[in-house]
């Protein structure tokens, strides 16, 4: 039988993860389904449940789902676990097994696809939800001088940051000070179409401004642009991760290049 996947947000219409996957299992030669499910807001557990009790083998979790996933797991990663979110659930032998590929995704798309060198960098990162739960230890283990972390609610920018080292601190966006080598956002403003709350010196010489959020020019990434700064969207970010997660479902690693490459030229 062909093993189902899926991917549960809200909204999901946007998600490129079914092509991506449908990618990697053509690529890799195994015998897969992927699907995009729309969870109610208040029925994602309920969701999950019904995917798992029709044959589902593992899903991805997006935007807002990520922290409950969290909770939902019944064993988790140890990078699950530093994160305080989940975006891979892996079903197996009635066990909910919950992980956490957003890090890594990143991380591979900055080191290895965007050439950036980010030990001794001014990293900040916009927002403390579940996407910028997922990144900032891993952004942490680049050795970064200092990672701020700059939220809406100031306390909980706070609470992220103490889960880490004394090289992270967070704040409100009107407490962001100082020029930074890297600045993430990893809240949901773009997909609103709106700009988070930055001072207009934010970024330093030959900085880059990346935006977890893919496939539109949004006002962040124009802000960037704007005022010198190299940007990045989130579809790198977005094929890394996946690739992550595949490996955790198959045991096998895509080749993320080429897919990449594809979705760039579509």
């Amino acid at each position: 039988m062909t093993d189902r996947y899926a991917v549960f947000g809200h909204p999901i219409a946007h998600s490129q993860s079914p092509a991506i996957h449908a990618a990697f299992a053509r690529q890799t030669g195994q015998d897969l389904r992927y699907e995009a499910i729309l969870a109610p807001l208040d029925g994602f557990a309920a969701s999950v449940a019904a995917f798992i009790a029709a044959g589902g083998r593992g899903a991805n979790v997006t935007v807002p789902f990520k922290e409950e996933a969290f909770r939902l797991a019944g064993r988790l990663s140890a990078r699950a676990e530093r994160a305080g979110a989940v975006n891979t659930l892996s079903f197996e032998d009635g066990a909910l097994l919950g992980d956490n590929t957003d890090g890594a995704g990143l991380v591979a798309d900055l080191v290895r696809n965007l050439k950036r060198d980010l030990a001794g960098a001014r990293i900040l990162l916009l927002g403390a939800g579940g996407a910028a739960r997922g990144v900032a230890g891993p952004l942490l283990d680049l050795r970064p001088v200092a990672l701020v972390i700059a939220n809406r609610t100031a306390g909980r920018a706070e609470a992220l940051a103490r889960l880490f080292d004394r090289n992270a601190v967070g704040c409100g966006f009107e407490a962001v000070e100082g020029r930074f080598d890297l600045v993430v956002n990893a809240t949901a403003a773009s997909l609103a179409g709106e700009l988070p709350p930055l001072p207009p010196d934010v970024f330093a010489p030959g900085a880059l401004a990346y935006d977890m959020m893919y496939g539109r020019d949004t006002p962040f990434l124009a802000f960037a642009r704007e005022r010198g700064a190299a940007t990045a969207d989130g579809l790198g970010m977005l094929v890394e991760q996946a690739a992550e997660a595949f490996f955790v479902w198959r045991g096998v690693r895509p080749d993320t290049a080429p897919v990449i490459a594809g979705l760039r030229a579509a």
